[in-house]
């Protein structure tokens, strides 16, 4: 790390005319350089996050999401559709370009990560008096520790009609417009988000991709089955089957 800061000024200067996006580790050793209060712990932090967090956090996405397409075989049927139409051009091959165009794909994963939110509960630390309503006169103290829900807010029926029921339509952009930000955060939202985000939807659509393209799901159990362990990635708390139909081309 410390031989990576010391090059870092000669790396940006000899490639300033060709170097337009930073790399994932130059960008955290920037910001140590501005003084922006990430400091070199705070790098190895974000790097284990990204690397060894997002591990489990994935494989428990995925895991949803297949048990409820294989549960909902019309809206399974739907995404293979739209799979099948992008990836014939390649020949069953997803590259980045056809990843963003899988826009049913994402409304899928995001109602799955709606009903089963891969970390269920997060805490911050409030740094200054917050007031969360003045006719109440409710004022949370600086220095207090707040528990976020993530999973009760996303089956809030404020936000959410029918909260229980699996929905990709929810995300299509005319249904989230007037959609309050923050009703909908699976990985946090804010300055202190998950900065592996954008790269685990990658992962998510790339392995659905995939996987649909090439197999049928069939349901052995229904989500109405799944006992959950409430940890800090949330899990079935006992073995799930699904059958892979392999679909011949």
């Amino acid at each position: 790390m410390t031989e990576n800061k010391t090059d870092f000024q000669p790396i940006q200067k000899s490639n300033k005319t060709k170097q337009k996006r930073l790399a994932f580790l130059d960008l955290l050793l920037s910001a140590v350089k501005r003084k922006t209060g990430v400091d070199e712990r705070g790098i190895k932090e974000e790097v284990d996050t990204f690397v060894f967090e997002g591990h489990d956090t994935t494989s428990a996405a995925l895991l949803f999401v297949i048990l409820l397409l294989a549960e909902h075989q019309d809206i399974q049927n739907r995404v293979r559709a739209e799979i099948e139409e992008v990836l014939a051009e390649n020949n069953g091959e997803a590259n980045f370009n056809d990843l963003q165009r899988l826009t049913y794909l994402e409304c899928c994963i995001k109602e799955s990560l709606r009903l089963y939110p891969t970390v269920p509960t997060i805490s911050r630390n409030t740094q200054e008096d917050l007031v969360l309503s003045k006719n109440l006169h409710c004022t949370v103290p600086k220095e207090t520790i707040l528990n976020v829900q993530i999973f009760d807010t996303h089956r809030d029926p404020n936000f959410w009609p029918r909260p229980n029921v699996f929905d990709p339509d929810r995300f299509l952009p005319e249904n989230s417009v007037t959609r309050h930000p923050f009703s909908f955060i699976p990985f946090s939202a804010g300055s202190r988000n998950c900065i592996g985000q954008k790269f685990a939807m990658l992962e998510l659509k790339t392995f659905m991709a995939s996987l649909l393209y090439n197999f049928c799901l069939e349901p052995q159990e229904t989500t109405a089955d799944l006992r959950l362990i409430p940890d800090l990635v949330i899990r079935p708390a006992h073995p799930v089957y699904v059958k892979f139909v392999p679909i011949i081309r």
